[in-house]
């Protein structure tokens, strides 16, 4: 018996927890799943926040707060999930950081690879990638003794190619931020992770694959979303919702052949 292709992205039964689930890409990654039928788990570090949006989803979802950085964190995340759920399908490992500077007159000379903190290089390998790889050995594991599971790492376009920093120059020429050297480098971990967790749990019916966003829309200065834009070939920044298509893809049976992938979505960024 033939299955409709619309059928293909139904995530009825499911259950789907996203790391990183409160942020700004994150909160569309929760709707998309739910919209699509999935019971998600809203795993973030404020348990209360998460409690909360959990319950403007369309199913049965929850809230968690978690560590990833934390195994035993992850490992009551699991647990939970089990208690409620009795299963995971899908674990999208979203949460990361990005380089926030508290003095932004000192930005422009801290972002520096010259002068870049290793605090801050240390902390962002703890958290993209240390962090997704903890996600994917507690609840990937258990996927792989059951025998399905998909898992979504998110990575970046500047996981594929190098920064351009000219997007960070003002009108007037100077520069006030300067893109640093973890967060592509941790994204670029992200993706080749992803292929050899693809490789490893193939036999065990786990898909394991990136989806790259590009950047997105959120009220950055005028000059920024505007050199941003030029780069791209549709002319545009990304909206949240632009990537809720993709996850769903992803996440469902609609992708049943496709695994140690990167799923680029990037308004053509790096198809120049």
């Amino acid at each position: 018996m033939s299955i409709k292709s619309l059928e293909l992205f139904s995530l009825n039964n499911k259950v789907a927890i996203v790391t990183g689930a409160l942020g700004l890409i994150g909160k569309h990654h929760c709707f998309a799943l739910a919209e699509a039928g999935a019971n998600v788990v809203v795993a973030d570090i404020d348990e209360e926040k998460c409690i909360q949006f959990a319950t403007e989803l369309s199913t049965d979802s929850i809230g968690v707060g978690v560590d990833i950085t934390n195994p035993d964190s992850i490992t009551r995340l699991k647990e939970i999930t089990h208690d409620k759920f009795d299963a995971i399908d899908i674990l999208v490992n979203n949460a990361a950081i990005n380089d926030i500077f508290e003095n932004p007159q000192a930005a422009a000379d801290l972002s520096m690879f010259e002068n870049y903190p290793l605090e801050m290089w240390q902390k962002s390998l703890d958290v993209n990638v240390t962090g997704t790889f903890l996600c994917s050995q507690i609840i990937g594991t258990e996927m792989a003794k059951k025998g399905k599971g998909s898992i979504i790492n998110i990575a970046s376009t500047y996981g594929m190619v190098g920064p351009e920093q000219s997007i960070y120059k003002k009108p007037d020429g100077t520069q006030s931020f300067y893109k640093s050297p973890a967060y592509p480098a941790t994204k670029g971990a992200i993706i080749n992770f992803t292929r050899f967790l693809a490789a490893y749990w193939g036999n065990k019916g786990v898909r394991v694959n990136t989806l790259s966003p590009g950047g997105v829309e959120n009220n950055q200065e005028e000059y920024f979303v505007n050199n941003y834009s030029k780069k791209t070939m549709l002319g545009k920044m990304a909206q949240p919702v632009d990537y809720k298509g993709a996850i769903v893809f992803l996440a469902s049976d609609a992708s049943l052949y496709m695994t140690g992938a990167n799923l680029v979505v990037d308004g053509g960024w790096t198809a120049w």
